[in-house]
């Protein structure tokens, strides 16, 4: 080999190791960014600074969830559970807010007007006075009416009423203002249970804006004279019952262990035939009513040995003697659920039945389709209910599902009687619980 091709040789060799010199060295500048991730056109990697899309002004959903309520709704101590309380019965006080000062201490007699709106009324009878009527809004309601005597704030107040409108006075400014809407507040008695009670029957007159201040138990809340006229009836028929009902409530959701349904007919040998009292029939679903014996502990026990047993929801719903409200599962249990939208609906009645102290109650399971099912249920206080057979698979909207079709719905229901005694001075407003004597004496009644 001559010297020449030597030369060339070790210059191709000093070549290739310098090459392989420099990818080494752009090789470890380049480890860094080794994974790139593209989305959108931009280039992502892990010292990016994340990038979200604008999101609307709207309250989060967290934020929107909150509810102080929602702790005394969804929550049931099985281990102190009463059948039956009596509590003392406390007077429910509206108040109206914002009516302004008083008005002057002057007298009206033979006063007549024809077919005036209120403002119009208003400005003919305090003509030469120095109170100027302002309408805050326009209200066309015309009056026709004769006051033959009586004191200014007597006539102003049967003018408003009415024409159905609310006024407030400002004596600094000599103005008496006029409008469709006006402020409440009511004072509540003591006792949550008729706090949830008088709350769920004004949710369902569709009053949404209630604010509740639960450590002195009032409840503020607008309207026009429809409202004020609602929660009257409301709070009149509520104070007039001498009985609440409530409903301690379990939802499961029950998986079997095997490729087989859940064989319910197995209650019986287990708990015994005079421990299951009624079998009812829904259009899905059964319902039984059986005794203290079948109990949240107990019923748990028996689904355990033929499947896994999920707590989806558990709360507590009150209603007056004779109403009707509802329990919603998606409310006390967890958003991802497939049940969330179901609603627990009640109507009942304690009191004589055939002869008998009985509750009489229609349970209706509806969903945002409509109604599932629904149950005619006479039960003697102390009862439970256990409803069976809701396939989980009535709550898949997907064409397919990872939920075995023996997947199902077991609810636990456990009614309880409120009393509502006279109240006497010593009484303190604590919820009493009867048992032993007092409560077969109760019953007996």
């Amino acid at each position: 080999m001559t010297i020449k091709i030597r030369k060339i040789i070790a210059a191709v060799l000093s070549m290739v190791v310098l090459t392989a010199g420099c990818a080494q060295m752009q090789a470890r500048d380049a480890a860094p960014y080794e994974t790139v991730t593209v989305v959108e056109n931009l280039v992502i990697d892990e010292n990016s600074v994340p990038i979200f899309p604008k999101k609307a002004a709207l309250t989060t959903d967290t934020a929107r969830r909150f509810s102080i309520d929602l702790p005394k709704r969804c929550h049931v101590d099985w281990n102190n559970q009463s059948v039956v309380s009596v509590v003392p019965e406390e007077k429910i006080e509206v108040v109206r807010l914002g009516a302004g000062d008083p008005l002057p201490d002057l007298a009206v007699s033979d006063y007549d007007f024809t077919n005036l709106t209120v403002k119009g009324a208003l400005d003919k009878l305090l003509d030469g006075t120095e109170i100027d009527v302002i309408e805050d809004e326009k209200l066309m309601e015309k009056i026709t009416g004769e006051i033959s005597s009586g004191t200014l704030s007597d006539a102003v107040e049967l003018m408003a009423k009415m024409g159905r409108v609310y006024y407030s006075y400002d004596a600094d400014a000599g103005e008496l203002h006029l409008g469709h809407r006006a402020k409440w507040l009511v004072r509540m008695p003591r006792d949550e249970n008729i706090i949830m009670a008088l709350l769920d029957a004004m949710h369902g007159a569709d009053m949404r804006n209630l604010l509740v201040d639960w450590s002195d138990k009032t409840v503020t809340f607008e309207g026009d004279y429809q409202t004020e006229r609602e929660v009257a009836r409301i709070i009149a028929d509520i104070s007039s019952k001498k009985y609440m009902l409530a409903w301690d409530i379990d939802v499961y959701r029950v998986y079997p262990r095997t490729d087989n349904p859940i064989v319910w007919m197995n209650l019986i040998p287990a708990f015994g035939e005079k421990n299951i009292k009624m079998s009812i029939p829904g259009v899905v679903g059964r319902a039984l009513v059986v005794t203290p014996e079948i109990n949240t502990k107990t019923l748990q026990e028996f689904l355990g040995q033929q499947s896994n047993v999920v707590l989806i929801s558990q709360g507590t719903f009150v209603i007056p003697n004779g109403w009707q409200s509802r329990f919603d599962i998606g409310q006390c249990g967890k958003e991802d659920r497939l049940e969330t939208d179901l609603i627990i609906g009640a109507t009942a009645k304690y009191g004589d039945y055939a002869g008998q102290k009985k509750i009489d109650a229609k349970i209706v399971l509806r969903t945002g389709a409509g109604e599932l099912t629904s149950f005619n249920i006479p039960s003697n206080v102390g009862d439970n209910y256990v409803i069976i057979g809701i396939p989980t698979h009535s709550f898949v909207t997907t064409p397919e599902t990872l939920i075995s079709p023996f997947a199902e719905l077991v609810v636990f229901m456990s009614p309880r009687v409120i009393s509502i005694a006279d109240a006497t001075p010593d009484q303190t407003g604590a919820q009493t619980p009867l048992y032993g004597d007092a409560l077969r004496h109760f019953l007996s009644e």
